[in-house]
């Protein structure tokens, strides 16, 4: 028999070096949305770009990439 299970997903994104793992809300917003939604702990998150989705350690892994800071 075979089984089917929805993945969890992960958000994560880099803070003074530092690698935050970010926990999904609420599995029906949209990436976009949980940008938003952590960008009131986060500020940096307001201006990030989205990459992914990635498929890691049996989770669907999205990173947040902030623009702010980088030339070009």
């Amino acid at each position: 028999m075979l089984l089917a299970e929805i993945l969890p997903r992960v958000f994560v994104h880099k803070e003074n070096g530092q690698e935050v793992r970010l926990t999904d809300p609420d599995n029906k917003l949209s990436p976009e949305e949980v940008c938003n939604f952590y960008a009131g702990l986060y500020a940096i998150l307001t201006t990030a770009k989205i990459v992914g989705p990635e498929i890691k350690k049996d989770a669907i892994e999205y990173q947040f990439v902030s623009t702010i800071g980088t030339k070009g």
